[in-house]
């Protein structure tokens, strides 16, 4: 059973495919699209973490790395109706010192891999006039921040490429959901912990509760929390005063 309709307010038999399910945003989000009826399918690189969600799911579990596999993971997950493209690697200290590799890395997970992915689902899911696209973005990519240039610039392209495909498709609905500060593995990855005590890290299962809300809504563009929204749209309306209090209280 294909989607139903986001003002139907339903996902109960859609296929929807999650990068990056094992653990964070993506399993929080695997567990509450399950809770509507979702069928999934899970994909990342740590295969207990994988089997261990869809445990709780009832998802299908296909290994990837989304720097080398994402044809192949296309051709397995076979019809999606809403694609979840979370999957993300970071990176934070002076850009001078960032270790060989590193920007390949994070460019091919945060940017290259959701494009690629899209451009191998897009086809089918506009043949059939229904789908959903959604992106796990950052309010990084909104606004940049201090010695995550790299990972900035992976979340920025992101938005624009959402942003361009929805002028493009016709029966797909595309969303971006921008996140703060999220209590997951990430800035244990990233290779440093996250040292402010405001804003606190938000639980991933309410980023998880807005991805599942655009979907049902119909939502082009979603900040957890809301208030995200407007250092975004200072950025964009006065960035000379962004800037000035960017520098003055923004700290990886």
């Amino acid at each position: 059973m294909a989607v139903t309709r986001a003002a139907d307010g339903a996902l109960a038999g859609a296929r929807v495919l999650i990068t990056g399910a094992s653990s964070g945003i993506g399993a929080a989000t695997a567990t509450a699209m399950a809770a509507r009826g979702a069928r999934l399918v899970l994909t990342g690189r740590d295969r207990e973490a994988l089997e261990a969600v869809a445990a709780r799911t009832g998802g299908r579990v296909l290994l990837a790395d989304l720097r080398t596999d994402v044809d192949d993971l296309a051709e397995r997950a076979g019809q999606i109706d809403v694609l979840v493209g979370n999957a993300g690697e970071g990176w934070c200290g002076p850009l001078a010192e960032m270790p060989a590799g590193a920007v390949e890395r994070l460019v091919a997970v945060n940017l290259t891999a959701p494009i690629r992915l899209t451009r191998a689902l897009l086809p089918g899911m506009t043949a059939r006039g229904r789908g959903h696209l959604v992106y796990v973005a950052s309010i990084a990519g909104a606004v940049g921040v201090r010695e995550e240039a790299v990972y900035s610039a992976t979340k920025a392209g992101l938005l624009a490429f959402a942003e361009s495909l929805r002028y493009e498709v016709s029966g797909v609905h595309v969303t971006v959901v921008l996140p703060g500060v999220v209590d997951t593995p990430f800035f244990e990855r990233r290779g440093r912990p996250y040292g402010r005590s405001r804003p606190a890290p938000l639980p991933a299962e309410r980023v998880a509760r807005a991805i599942v809300g655009a979907v049902e809504r119909g939502r082009a563009e979603t900040f957890v929390p809301g208030w995200l929204r407007l250092p975004a749209r200072l950025a964009g309306a006065a960035p000379g005063p962004f800037r000035v209090l960017a520098r003055r209280f923004g700290r990886p």
